[in-house]
């Protein structure tokens, strides 16, 4: 499976991305207008089987330069990919199978190179509610593994469960989207980190 990503349409800082779509469910599509600013967004998208309504992706490029930008060394990238979808019920199972999910495709979307810093996959399911054991499961996660221990960089699982009719959220630890999620969550006092934020912190792990 290739790689999903061309760079067509991909956010600058300048604004959002060129092409966003629309989502027939308003809650989803109010999301999106917080997201695109740092993704590149896509809906109705099947991965291995499994479908998502929306789906991101986000790609950073990190490079030194000596006298002129022509002239560079050090470069690095780092890659995060953002599945999420509505369900009828959010269960343990569920969760736990898109955690393999992560791993799968860890092994189909990673170039392992030198110059690949870390890779980030976080999967959010919007439930009507969130059951005691799916939260219990998704406070504890955490899952960070080194490629060629270390040579090749990482890649993080990040797991977000929402209920937005109970103003309700569980998110793991760096799943720093889940604000983007909580729409009952007034923005202007705790909003949705920026790329040069995110990308400060994936930098400082």
């Amino acid at each position: 499976m290739d790689r999903p990503g061309s760079g067509e349409g991909r956010p600058d800082s300048d604004g959002p991305a060129t092409d966003v779509p629309d989502w027939e469910d308003e809650y989803l599509d109010r999301v999106s207008d917080r997201l695109m600013y740092n993704y590149d967004l896509e809906k109705d998208h099947r991965v291995d089987g499994e479908s998502f309504d929306l789906f991101g992706t986000m790609h950073i490029e990190t490079q030194k330069q000596f006298l002129h930008r022509s002239i560079n060394f050090a470069n690095h990238y780092m890659d995060e990919y953002l599945l999420a979808r509505r369900t009828s019920r959010a269960t343990l199972a569920e969760v736990e199978r898109l955690v393999d999910l992560a791993d799968t495709l860890s092994e189909e979307w990673i170039d392992g190179s030198e110059e690949h810093q870390g890779t980030e996959f976080t999967f959010v399911l919007v439930a009507p509610d969130i059951t005691d054991d799916v939260r219990s499961f998704v406070n504890r996660f955490s899952r960070r593994k080194l490629l060629k221990y270390g040579y090749h960089g990482h890649y993080e699982v990040h797991l977000v469960v929402v209920a937005p009719d109970d103003e309700d959220v569980v998110a793991s630890e760096h799943a720093d989207v889940a604000r983007a999620f909580t729409l009952w969550q007034d923005s202007s006092l705790e909003p949705t980190p920026g790329l040069l934020t995110r990308v400060l912190r994936r930098l400082s792990r």
